[in-house]
């Protein structure tokens, strides 16, 4: 399966998903993966394979991220023309940043506690439902 493409990843059932995991990764499937962002992690996984894998600077900054290393922010307010993905129940929801508005499924919010609450039917923090959060950035 090494020659795989993502359109191939695309139409896997999850028995070959998790068997490609298996064959490229080093570590086991975390458990509770959906199905949908366990094809978003292969695909990208058979494309950087196939381009060379990734940049030796950026795997410093996981490498300090991951022995708890806090990467530098200087403000967590999201940039106007950034984008803000979060998947929910199998369902990758995208949100454009606009100067002073956000625009999700064509549609302009004021701000992203809103379309937290379109998105799940309850009351969120629009930047902790988005990862935004000071504390979960640090």
């Amino acid at each position: 399966m090494t020659n795989i493409g993502v359109e191939q990843i695309e139409q896997m059932e999850r028995g070959a998903l998790i068997t490609l995991w298996q064959e490229l990764m080093d570590k086991p499937l975390p458990r509770h993966m959906s199905i949908v962002f366990l094809k978003q992690v292969l695909a990208f996984e058979v494309q950087s394979k196939r381009n060379g894998g990734l940049h030796s600077g950026f795997i410093k900054r996981l490498n300090k991220q991951a022995v708890g290393s806090k990467p530098k922010r200087s403000n967590t307010e999201p940039k106007p023309g950034g984008r803000l993905l979060r998947e929910w129940n199998g369902i990758t929801h995208v949100v454009d940043i606009a100067d002073g508005h956000y625009v999700w499924k064509e549609k302009r919010y004021r701000s992203l506690s809103a379309i937290a609450r379109a998105i799940t039917g309850a009351h969120w923090s629009g930047p902790r439902f988005f990862g935004l959060n000071k504390k979960e950035i640090q």
